[in-house]
């Protein structure tokens, strides 16, 4: 077993500490950038990595529908494909279930999906999702579940929540044949098959080998016979229950009476107020088995974070770096700034000339502005890797606070900069 979790140091309820995975070491808390189709929209992945992330998501309902798990499998793996040699968290699709809902259909057995590409029908069982990330080799796996969004009758909550512990039962059950196939089998594993072979469908090449994009990366083709058997993995299960704090009891209990490697709270960020968010953590964390990371699905805003930290949080993901890049916002010690304000226009001054970003620091906002009005493609790249690098010196300043015993004192300190604001305009 390659994944270990050890607690370092707390302040409080929160906790710093280090996830051991087969491809690195991930500091905690941890802020997940999300490439959820196997990329980061407009930044590379050596700017991922110089913004300071240990992890990355990506998620398995998109990589399902394209190019499919085999096929990337067959490619020497999602760590391999993507050129990313680091720890990857896989989502198991379930988000989707929620995102999705006009195209699918939800039973007992799992969900069926009409494809948003091309309208093909797709079957998602909880037993296929482990088996996806298998073929991937995720760090981190996630069980199935059922995600719907707030506010929700208290019977639909019982109901999603009771469908996704049956689907974390039969996840755990998967995950334990997968392991047991991996460690019977070794390194003598034939690599997988595409899904078609043999029926006149079009197969990868196996014998490219192209230079990696993120150096150390092993390149696709190169070791057929590991691919999809991992190197010990560890699986999540999810809590689920609403913002109703006793079916979330309800689900906690059960998930650890099933054992998991570590346990996400899920559910949350999809339509209810922060203080109704922070309540269901703060009555669920505790719940939770102290020796295993807590992971806080889809969250958050940089507020969301600290705060959530603050009630034993470990991990958490989010779109909102790369999704308000793209759209002229960005994140900083100043508080969030609108680039697309006329304000910035004419200024030659530096975003933040104290950030480690090279794009905060040595381009004119009047330059920013400019590329973000004219829909310019370089503009978004450089604001999504501003909020890159503003995340990860987030967590960096979380981490040391919590080992320093002072992590009440940086969040002050940090909230007192986000209420003074921008610098004034020229």
């Amino acid at each position: 077993m390659s994944f270990s979790f050890r607690i370092e140091a707390t302040d409080g309820a929160a906790r710093t500490g280090e996830i051991a995975t087969a491809h690195g070491v991930v500091r905690t808390p941890a802020f997940m950038p999300v490439g959820t189709q196997g990329a980061m929209k407009g930044v590379h992945w050596r700017d991922v990595k110089a913004s300071g992330a240990d992890i990355v998501l990506a998620n398995t309902y998109h990589l399902m529908l394209r190019p499919g798990a085999e096929r990337i499998a067959a490619l020497g793996g999602l760590h391999a494909f993507i050129g990313w040699p680091h720890p990857i968290l896989t989502d198991s699709g379930g988000f989707q279930v929620m995102s999705l809902s006009p195209l699918r259909k939800v039973t007992e057995e799992g969900v069926v999906f009409r494809s948003h590409l091309d309208g093909a029908t797709v079957s998602l069982t909880p037993e296929r999702a482990i088996e996806m990330q298998c073929l991937f080799g995720s760090d981190i796996m996630m069980q199935l579940d059922e995600c719907i969004s707030l506010p929700q009758p208290r019977e639909e909550l019982e109901r999603a929540m009771r469908l996704s512990l049956a689907w974390a039962e039969r996840s755990k059950r998967a995950f334990e044949a997968e392991r047991s196939s991996r460690l019977s089998l070794g390194a003598s594993a034939p690599s997988p098959r595409l899904r078609g072979e043999g029926r006149g469908e079009e197969q990868p090449p196996q014998d490219a080998s192209p230079v990696s994009p993120c150096g150390g990366c092993p390149s696709p083709g190169l070791s057929p016979q590991r691919a999809g058997r991992g190197d010990g993995g560890a699986l999540f299960g999810i809590v689920q229950g609403g913002d109703d704090r006793e079916l979330r009891a309800i689900s906690a209990r059960a998930l650890t009476d099933i054992g998991f490697d570590g346990y996400a709270i899920g559910g949350l960020a999809v339509g209810e107020p922060q203080d109704a968010m922070l309540d269901v953590v703060a009555a669920v964390a505790p719940l939770l088995p102290a020796d295993r990371p807590r992971y806080l699905m889809g969250v958050g805003t940089p507020d969301d974070i600290i705060e959530a930290v603050a009630r034993g949080i470990d991990m958490f993901d989010c779109v909102l770096p790369t999704r308000n890049g793209r759209h002229g916002l960005v994140y900083t010690r100043f508080g969030p700034i609108n680039l697309r304000n006329a304000r910035h226009a004419a200024d030659p001054r530096p975003l933040d000339p104290q950030s480690r970003c090279p794009a905060a620091r040595d381009y004119a906002r009047a330059y920013l502005h400019h590329l973000t009005k004219a829909n310019e493609m370089l503009g978004a790249m450089l604001l999504s890797e501003i909020n890159l690098h503003y995340y990860q010196d987030l967590m960096h300043g979380i981490r040391a606070a919590i080992a320093a015993g002072r992590f009440a004192e940086f969040c002050a300190a940090t909230k007192e900069g986000w209420a003074k604001g921008d610098v004034g305009a020229l």
